[in-house]
């Protein structure tokens, strides 16, 4: 029974073969659905491999932009850093500028020849013996002992000592300065003398009916000898009563503020007379130029603090 079963099946599946064949002779039906499912099957197959290189070659590619990027960033980056510090330096320039724009409009007397120098360092504080910054000029450039020096502020100080090139100037806030002053509106004179490191200018020798008042400015009187006249110096901070001079006369107490922010200092003018000597001073000539002036003793010479 299962051999005919077997016969009449394959008889049946050849003369569906053979009718199919039959057919596709006559319409091409067959062949061109034969040719229709074997391209999608193809096709799709090599879509596959087709998405398996796009993937591989756009990780590729990733990787090598990312290094490219990588090294674009790297060259940004220095070039940003080279743009910052010209920034900087650009600044810092403009800030010099603008710092010697004012030291320029200052006016002084026609027999004052103002000569600019640079900060190259100081010392100041209660470690220090005086307070004192070294300047970029020396005798050779016109600082001398008792040379005035000033800044667009105001009075800074004068020259303590002098080398060739360079000099220390004994700062007004110095408990060894001394600059004779007038109050610019009541026109009263007295000495201005340094209270040192962070402590108020003492303005003596004012009498106890003398009009001044506080936050009156404080410019050079010009009778020291040192300083030219009209000069600011210092504003009145506060004034008390119930002191006395050496004579026993009464006299005012009254405290001042410099002008000049000494930390900030970094260009000085030094004021010089047409006629003065561009060599070191002797202590004769000082004390003749600066009758006024206490000279303290000098320290031995240090790297600025």
């Amino acid at each position: 029974m299962l051999p005919r079963r077997v016969i009449l099946l394959i008889i049946c599946t050849l003369l569906l073969f053979l009718g199919i064949y039959t057919w596709n002779q006559r319409t091409g039906q067959w062949d061109r659905l034969c040719a229709a499912v074997g391209l999608e099957f193809t096709g799709g197959i090599m879509r596959g491999f087709a998405g398996v290189e796009d993937m591989v070659l756009g990780a590729w590619s990733n990787y090598v932009d990312l290094r490219n990027v990588r090294e674009e960033n790297r060259e940004l980056k220095a070039r940003l850093r080279v743009l910052e510090q010209r920034l900087a330096d650009t600044r810092e320039g403009m800030a010099e500028l603008e710092r010697l724009r004012r030291l320029m409009h200052l006016e002084y007397p026609a027999s004052w020849q103002a000569r600019a120098s640079r900060v190259l360092a100081w010392r100041m504080g209660p470690n220090a013996a005086l307070s004192t910054v070294m300047l970029s000029s020396g005798y050779m450039n016109g600082a001398s002992p008792g040379t005035p020096v000033t800044s667009w502020e105001g009075v800074v100080g004068r020259i303590l000592k002098a080398g060739p090139s360079t000099s220390v100037a004994l700062l007004l806030t110095d408990t060894g300065s001394r600059v004779a002053v007038i109050t610019s509106e009541g026109r009263v004179q007295g000495i201005l003398a340094g209270g040192g490191p962070g402590l108020p200018l003492e303005l003596r020798f004012v009498r106890q009916n003398a009009p001044v008042r506080v936050g009156e400015l404080l410019v050079t009187s010009g009778v020291d000898s040192c300083f030219p006249k009209g000069i600011p110096v210092a504003r009145v901070t506060a004034i008390s009563t119930g002191g006395a001079s050496r004579s026993g006369a009464s006299v005012l107490e009254i405290q001042a503020e410099p002008l000049v922010d000494f930390h900030r200092l970094e260009e000085v003018f030094l004021l010089q007379r047409p006629a003065d000597s561009i060599t070191p001073e002797s202590d004769a000539v000082y004390t003749r130029r600066a009758p006024l002036l206490e000279k303290p003793e000098e320290p031995e010479p240090e790297a600025g603090q």
